[in-house]
Formats: C-alpha cells, structure tokens, sequence
C-alpha cells in the first residue's frame, strides 16, 4: 500500500463527504488516515489541504502548517506548501513506536490562519510482516532420561515475533523424527508453547543424542520464519522436568519505585533428587528492554526491579521465565507486571499560534491564540482542566484533542489597556494535583475610533485694538487618545461669525500647534467682538474631528479725541494758510442776571467706557468772571448779572477733554 488511505464507503475512507465542506467557525474537526510502516520519506498520506476544504489558491492566504506538543511525533510528518498533501518525512517503524501495544496512531494538529482554526489529525500505523520469529538461543539442550515414558512431554522455548496481530500469530514446526513430535499447548492468555512430546522408549546405547531444527513460523503474507537447533542428549536418569507452580505469575508495582525493588517471587519444583531436583530460575526469550527493567534470582526466583519504570513509557511488561534443573530438563511460565500509574507529570501546555496584535475592533469570539495541553499520565492522573487567570477580556474554549481556542469574550479598547497579559494555568486530576502555566501576551493595535476633543467647548480671547497684525490671540488644544497617526491633531479654520470665507481674514491657526494670530489690526470703533470656529481633525483614515468656538473681544484704546458738533467746527476752525473763518457768537441781553444759558458745548467721543467720558472747562475768557461752563453738561452760562461796565463783546474759548490715559482734548471758541 503506498501512501495515506481515507476511508471511504467501499475502501479506505476517512470521513463522510458531507464533512468537506467544514465550517471554519466550529469546533475543530478531526481527520483520520491509515497507513502502514515502513513507507520511505517523501510517501503520500493523504490530500490533507483538500480534506480541511481549501483549494490551491487558498494555501498562501491560510498558511497550513502542523503543529503538535509531542515534538516527537510531528518529526514523522510534513505538509507541503504547494499542494497541502501530507506527506512522510521520515521512516516509519510501528515497532519502534509503538511497541507491542495492538493500535498504533500519531497524533497532531494543523493549523490555518485567516481566520484562526485548529483541526486534530490522526494517522494511524498499520503493521506489515517486517520481523521474523526469533529465539533467544542459537540451540536448545535437552537431556532426557532412556527409562522416560512415550508420551512424556518437553516445554520449548517460544520465538518472540516483534510484529502484532495475524503478523505475529506463530506456528511450529520439527523436522521429522521417529522419535519425536511436536505438540503445541495453549497458554490461558493465548499464547502458543511449543513442547517436544516422546514417541518410544530412548536407549541410550543405540543412539546417545539426537539433533533436530524447530521451526517458527508467523501468519504474514509472505510468511516469516526462524529456526532453532535443539539438541537432545540420553542420559540414564532426571525423568522430572520442573513444573510451575502457576503457568502465569502477575503483579502489580508502582511506577517510579527505586531500583532493587521486589516486584514478585515465582517458585518451580522438581520431585527428582539430588542435582537432577536442584532448580534455578532464567529469563526465556525476552527483549533487551525487559533484561535492563527486571532481574531474576536464580536461586530464590524473586524477580527485582532493575531500572526506573516509566507507565508512560510502557503500562504492562510481559515475559517468560525459565526454570532449569541439574539434568537439563526445564518447565516455563509467563510473568505479567502491570505498572501502576504516578501522577508524576504535570500537564505540558504548547502554543501552537498566536494572532498578536488583534486590532481593537475585533468582534467578540475572535480567535487570538491556539494552545495544545498534554498529559501523559492516565486516567485522572491525565485528565486536564485549563483555565486562564487574571481580570481580561479573554476566554478559553475547550477544542478536540486537548487543544484549546483562546478568543475575545468582550470589546476591546487600546485607550483603556494596550497589552493584556493573562495566565493560562493546566491542572490535572491528580492527588496531589499538577500543575502547569504559561503567560500568554496579547498587544491590541489601535483603530481611529476617538475623535479630538477640546480642552474647552468655547474659548474666549481678549485683544486690545490697533494690534500688530500676525500678534498671537490664544492657543487652543484638543487631546485625541488614539495612537500614531489616529492621534495626531491638527487645527483648522471652519467659518465664525462672518462666514467660513471670512473667518481666514481677522485670524489664522497654526495647524500643529492650534495656535491663533490676528491678521490684521483690529478697530473697536469697527468691531468689538466676532467669533471664530476651529475644527480638530486627527490623521486617521477615515478621519475624525470635532470643533471649538473661539470668541474674539476687542478691547477699547484711547485712539479718538472728542469732537464738538456744536458750536460747528467750520464756525470756529480755519484750515492754515486759508482766511479765518467766522466765530460763532450769542447775544446776550445786559439785564441777564446770574446763571443765565449763553450757550451750550455739544461734544462726541467714538471710544468707549472712561476714554469717551467728556468734561468740560474754559480756558480763555475777556471776562473771566463773568462766565462759567459746566463740567459735565458743557453749558455755558453767566456767573454774575452783567453790567454796563461790561465789553459789549466778550470772547470764550473752551476745552473738551475725555478720561482716558493719556486724556485727549479739543478746545472750542
């Protein structure tokens, strides 16, 4: 058989059709392939990518690979990037691998990215006839007595077949001999003894030996066979060979004991005497492996523990023993020792992918990493629970073949937390129980989902009027916490209180620094006050922005001096170089008594506030006490009755001055 076979409806098939189309949302799948041993590096498996449901052109984007926690077993295997075909990458011996265990299968898991999923594989190792029947001797010695009876029977020593199954089912067989024959006795736990059985009486003065050939022969196709000489010397008494108590001794032992431990005794008795009832105790046909596990006392039959024994290296160690007496006659016996499991190993837990970093708007149920945990004791010993430690927005999902999916239980946020750390803890079932951890990191990128916000939702900047142009007004400052080019800032101008076209002429902003400036100077006497807005707008795509009204004020100076409407300027002022001009002038009657109106100074000041505060006073006058002005209502009015002796013609001039600093004034006749 060359290659992976799926088990099909008539054939090899590994799973329904109807499991091809898999939905890489569930739970992982599990694939099966049988192959037998012995194939060469390079042998097909199985169309592996075309199982999972990718075609060719899905390979680069998904990325299947193999992975495992025992390294051991995913050396036998690799997949191509091409095609996705599973294929052998290096010799399988099921002996090996697997021992004398009835099933032989290794285990793995293949992984595809985009999305993250994990499917269990399983390649099971079929035997083929690739071991002959061995017997431990090159010869087998006999010594049977010349007075022993026909029919007496002789225990053999058993070929050992490293083989399973109908692969190591053995047959024997004895070259022909008058004087004997072949008997095969079948053991309680089905094992086949061969036994040499007397056909007539021996004399040892006619023929003192005999030399004959045992056959072994297994159930392969082509069969396999191995051959033992075993030579039979006639002696002149021992007619007893030793007999076993038990034709199978079993024991039970603990992993781990110490070396030199006693595991059982095993006892044989021999009614001869003398030499010929003096027994001692050996291995029969047994591998190397159990000779450095096990020793047997010759003498006592007490079988020791001779090395560490491993329940996870083997659970159960069958062999036989032989017992030997002075004359060369021998009696067998199968031992079986099962070894009792420890709870000696803690769960093993492997990252087998991790998709990091997930950006922040990952959906929940988002697979983040892939984890494999193994256990290599049984039962509860073997039996893990994995769970993960530590306040996180994550969670563990238990998969087939003790993997696990660790996926997004809830929204992630970059601003609140940009690395999540959490402990996957393993714990088996064990008394005591083991325990393992891991730390696993996961780093969250940033997606723009924060738009700039402003220090303050309105700001207001005072400016003093006949400003330089390009003076600075204020600085506004929005924050955004997204990262890179989600949080850079820059400011623009998005209209005011004149329009978005006119904004751009009283001010500009710098657009990294969010700083403003005046464009030109500014006249209170013009415009006290407008708005303008600036819009924050960060650099991701697409990108986010906000606004911030900014209120500009413009503060009064003291620019403008009063102007007297009445008396008229033209009444009272003369261009130079340009004949004067005509003063105003009022009658007043000769019986005017004191506090009479003569006049009244009307004036005006474009400032505001203290600067446009006017006070009146005279500071020239023919008569000075003749006339008075008020300080506030600029009224001009006599200070005394007039006389005769009074100028027909009196001249006044008045000044009229504002509050600011400096004051600015202008005089009036």
């Amino acid at each position: 058989m060359v290659g992976g076979q799926r088990r099909r409806a008539g054939g090899r098939v590994l799973l329904p059709a109807l499991l091809l189309g898999l939905c890489w949302r569930a739970a992982a799948e599990r694939l099966r392939y049988t192959i037998p041993e012995e194939l060469g590096r390079g042998s097909l498996v199985g169309p592996l990518a075309r199982d999972l449901g990718l075609s060719p052109a899905d390979l680069p984007t998904r990325k299947l690979r193999l992975a495992s926690a025992a390294k051991r077993q995913l050396k036998y295997f690799t997949v191509s990037g091409e095609n996705g075909n599973l294929y052998v990458s290096e010799r399988l011996d099921r002996e090996e691998m697997c021992g004398e265990a009835a099933s032989c299968s290794v285990s793995f898991e293949a992984l595809v990215q985009n999305p993250l999923n994990v499917f269990h594989v399983e390649v099971a190792i079929q035997d083929v006839n690739d071991n002959s029947p061995a017997f431990s001797k090159a010869a087998l010695d006999l010594e049977i007595n010349e007075f022993t009876s026909p029919g007496a029977r002789f225990p053999l020593e058993m070929a050992r077949d490293a083989d399973v199954g109908s692969n190591s089912l053995l047959t024997y067989q004895l070259t022909d001999n008058p004087a004997f024959t072949l008997a095969v006795k079948e053991s309680t736990v089905g094992k086949k003894n061969p036994e040499l059985v007397l056909e007539r009486a021996l004399d040892r003065e006619k023929q003192s030996s005999f030399q004959l050939v045992l056959t072994a022969v297994d159930g392969g196709n082509p069969v396999r066979s191995g051959t033992v000489q075993v030579r039979i010397n006639v002696t002149d008494a021992n007619d007893n060979a030793p007999v076993f108590t038990k034709s199978v001794y079993e024991a039970r032992v603990q992993e781990n004991v110490p070396a030199g431990s006693l595991v059982l005794q095993v006892r044989a008795t021999d009614a001869d005497a003398g030499s010929n009832g003096r027994v001692s105790y050996s291995f029969g046909n047994v591998p190397d492996g159990v000779r450095a596990l096990f020793n047997v006392d010759s003498e006592s039959g007490e079988v020791w523990t001779a090395g560490p024994l491993d329940f996870e290296e083997k659970s159960k160690h069958s062999f036989g023993l032989e017992a030997r007496d002075g004359g060369g006659l021998t009696g067998h016996c199968e031992v079986h020792i099962d070894i009792t499991d420890e709870n000696d190993n803690a769960p093993e837990i492997t990252i087998l992918s991790v998709s990091s970093p997930v950006p922040e708007d990952a959906p929940a149920g988002t697979v983040v990493a892939l984890l494999n945990v193994k256990d290599p004791d049984s039962r509860e010993n073997g039996e893990v629970s994995c769970e993960l430690s530590g306040e996180t927005p994550l969670s563990l999902l238990s998969s087939s073949g003790g993997s696990y999916k660790v996926v997004t239980a809830s929204a992630l946020d970059r601003e609140q937390a940009a690395e999540h750390r959490v402990t996957v803890v393993a714990r088996d079932r064990g008394r005591p129980a083991l325990s393992s951890q891991m730390t696993l990191v996961l780093e969250v990128s940033d997606v723009n989902d924060n738009a700039p916000v402003f220090e303050e939702a309105a700001y207001s900047a005072y400016v003093a009027e006949n400003n330089a142009a390009g003076a600075p007004i204020l600085r506004v400052l929005a924050r955004d916490p997204d990262a890179g080019a989600n949080g850079r800032v820059s400011y623009w101008l998005a209209g005011g209180s004149a329009g978005a076209a006119d904004a751009a002429t009283y001010v500009s902003v710098e657009a990294r620094s969010g700083a403003l400036y005046a464009q030109r100077s500014f006249d209170y006497e013009q415009c006290r006050e407008f708005a303008v807005v600036v819009r924050a707008q960060d650099g991701g795509e697409p990108a986010r922005s906000s606004t911030a009204t900014v209120r500009v004020f413009v503060l009064d100076r003291n620019d403008n001096a009063p102007r007297v409407l009445w008396p008229a300027p033209e009444a009272g002022e003369r261009v130079p170089g340009s004949t004067p001009a005509l003063e105003p002038f009022e009658v007043v009657p000769r019986s005017a008594e004191a506090g009479y109106l003569v006049a009244k100074v009307v004036a005006v000041d474009a400032d505001a506030g203290r600067n446009a505060w006017l006070s009146y006073e005279l500071v020239q006058a023919s008569e000075p006490a003749l006339f008075r002005v008020g300080l506030h209502s600029g009224e001009v009015r006599t200070a005394r009755a007039v006389s005769e002796r009074d100028a027909a013609k009196q001249r006044l001039v008045a000044v009229v001055k504002d509050h600011g600093q400096p004051a600015l004034r202008r005089c009036r006749s």
